[in-house]
């Protein structure tokens, strides 16, 4: 009888490694999923990996509804290849809306362009970064993130709260500014980013997307950076950069979601 318990819980203990097994292999990344996202969105353009584009985060994050990245450009080393990245595409392969947001560059920021952001994962998935010249020619980083349920669900709603709390913005620069030389600028806008996914508790039906569609940041009324919005970045979309401001003056963000609405914020920069 002895012997019988222990070969049954040996059973038992075999297929629960197996099912965890088989449960890793069920939620892991796909590679198979980038081909077909590279054609829908890049039609028969050749796309080069580089070292110069590089993507941070942990192997695990601990929700999928806010996972940290830092996105990097190295500039030097893209000269070098002959090249320069005028613009970012960010995407995570196997959320229900790939695309997390296009990042629009200029002269105004840092020559090692890092930008630490927020993002969604409904699974297991790659992010890739993407970067484009003026050319049009295109170069590609890629990551593998484990995370999950970050873009449906179903959450409790306070419609109200949610509207009054939309679109307030803090905004920091690092001081004292040293003009001419790289500073560090760090902004959050409240806002619930809804995907158009996710259910309400109560009625659990779908509640509409809602979220800032496009984000302008600018110094002494020129463009430092531009970035559409998508739903794939996480709720309260959090910005942390480093450009470089010449003189004293004004960093501001202009920001608009996808019912019209504008939020704006500025700041006086000082040395």
């Amino acid at each position: 009888m002895m012997k019988q318990f222990k070969t049954l819980l040996l059973c038992v203990t075999l297929l629960g490694f197996i099912g965890a097994v088989q449960a890793a292999e069920f939620t892991r990344a796909d590679p198979k999923l980038w081909p077909v996202m590279k054609e829908a969105f890049f039609e028969n353009r050749p796309i080069k990996e580089v070292d110069f584009i590089k993507i941070d985060a942990a192997k695990r994050a601990e929700s999928g509804a806010q996972v940290p990245v830092t996105y990097t450009v190295d500039n030097k080393a893209a000269k070098a290849a002959g090249t320069k990245i005028v613009k970012l595409y960010s995407f995570v392969d196997a959320n229900p809306i790939p695309q997390t947001a296009t990042f629009h560059l200029t002269d105004a920021l840092a020559e090692k362009f890092t930008l630490a952001t927020r993002i969604r994962f409904e699974t297991d998935a790659y992010v890739r970064l993407v970067g484009e010249d003026a050319k049009g020619n295109l170069f590609l980083a890629s990551k593998i993130i484990r995370a999950a349920g970050g873009c449906g669900g179903i959450v409790a709603n306070d419609e109200a709260a949610v509207r009054a709390a939309a679109g307030k913005i803090r905004m920091k620069v690092a001081k004292p500014a040293k003009f001419g030389t790289p500073t560090t600028a760090k902004v959050n806008i409240k806002h619930v980013m809804r995907t158009g996914l996710q259910r309400d508790l109560e009625s659990q039906g779908f509640l509409p997307a809602f979220y800032i569609k496009e984000a302008t940041f600018s110094y002494n009324g020129e463009t430092v950076m531009k970035v559409d919005v998508n739903v794939g970045t996480a709720e309260d979309p959090y910005f942390k950069f480093d450009f470089i401001p010449k003189k004293p003056g004004k960093f501001e963000l202009v920001a608009s979601d996808n019912e019209g609405k504008v939020f704006k914020k500025a700041i006086e920069v000082k040395g």
